[in-house]
């Protein structure tokens, strides 16, 4: 159940109208990174978590609402950059009055460019916000990364944060109204705020890596393969310890030279590890029984209620 209050959660306001930055600003409404992917995202993933993590699902329920929150902050700053737009298109349909609003050629040819490159305000909604991106693209459900493994879903929701914070960053630099920028400042730091949730929701579940439940093998588990040659570099990635599994980097200098000694890497043996065949089946026959367990006892098969009215 939606309980919608026309107040917005952030105080949006414009100095002025500026239909190109309107542009703009639609990739964070109905773009591949916006605020109605996220939504939309945090909102199915859900779903799948709602009785086998009851904590999970309210923060999901409660983050995907409040992206809906800053969708609505997205639309209504596009709408006030857009003023006027709807009258103009509106008194377009007397030619004495269009032609009065387009006195003079640098006039004209200013309405004309900005039809041009706005051409979804111009004849499509005649100053509204669409649900696509800068380009006019429509949005699309595709957007949306719902896996049904918490470990996966919370890693991709990390991840659209980032692409949504940096969105953000980069819109910065093509507005100068002030007004605009304390909105944007706002929409950008409340995706640092979500990244630090999901990545704390994340650390609640152990193990939490790799993601899913099948570990891995070891054989190939710490490989570094050098297969851009020239310029070599070493580091973290491909040297000392791995930063999860904790496996010394086996570094390999020529790759071909390795996939063909060792019949396609078939023949070749855990280095570097204390991880064996063995106890991965292990650890992969525990957790496939744990996490299996949390989901069906927690989800009966019959007489199935989704709320508990009290």
């Amino acid at each position: 159940m939606f309980y919608h209050v026309k107040e917005l959660q952030f105080n949006a306001r414009v100095s002025q109208p500026d239909p190109r930055f309107a542009r703009l600003l639609l990739e964070q409404f109905g773009g591949g990174n916006g605020e109605l992917k996220a939504a939309m995202q945090y909102f199915v993933q859900a779903f799948s978590c709602k009785n086998a993590y009851p904590d999970k699902y309210d923060m999901l329920m409660d983050i995907a609402s409040e992206e809906f929150s800053h969708l609505e902050i997205v639309g209504a700053t596009i709408q006030m950059l857009l003023a006027n737009v709807n009258g103009e298109m509106k008194d377009a349909a007397d030619s004495a009055e269009i032609n009065e609003m387009l006195k003079g050629k640098g006039a004209k040819e200013d309405l004309i460019h900005t039809a041009t490159i706005n051409p979804q305000f111009a004849v499509l909604t005649a100053g509204g916000p669409t649900v696509t991106d800068s380009n006019g693209f429509p949005w699309n459900g595709a957007y949306v990364n719902a896996n049904g493994d918490l470990t996966v879903d919370l890693r991709s929701n990390i991840a659209a944060e980032s692409r949504a914070k940096i969105v953000y960053e980069y819109l910065l630099k093509f507005t100068d109204d002030p007004y605009v920028k304390e909105t944007l400042i706002f929409l950008m730091t409340r995706e640092v705020t979500h990244f630090q949730q999901f990545e704390a929701a994340l650390e609640t579940i152990q193990p939490n890596f790799p993601p899913g439940i099948l570990q891995g093998d070891p054989r190939y588990s710490n490989l570094y393969f050098n297969t851009s040659q020239g310029q070599d570099a070493k580091g973290p990635w491909n040297e000392g310890e791995s930063s999860r599994l904790k496996e010394e980097w086996q570094y390999i200098q020529d790759p071909l030279k390795e996939v063909c000694s060792t019949n396609g890497l078939t023949d070749v043996e855990p280095k570097g590890t204390d991880r064996t065949e063995k106890s991965v089946k292990e650890t992969e026959k525990k957790l496939s029984k744990e996490r299996s367990k949390e989901v069906k006892s927690a989800n009966p098969t019959e007489n199935q209620q989704w709320s508990e009215y009290k």
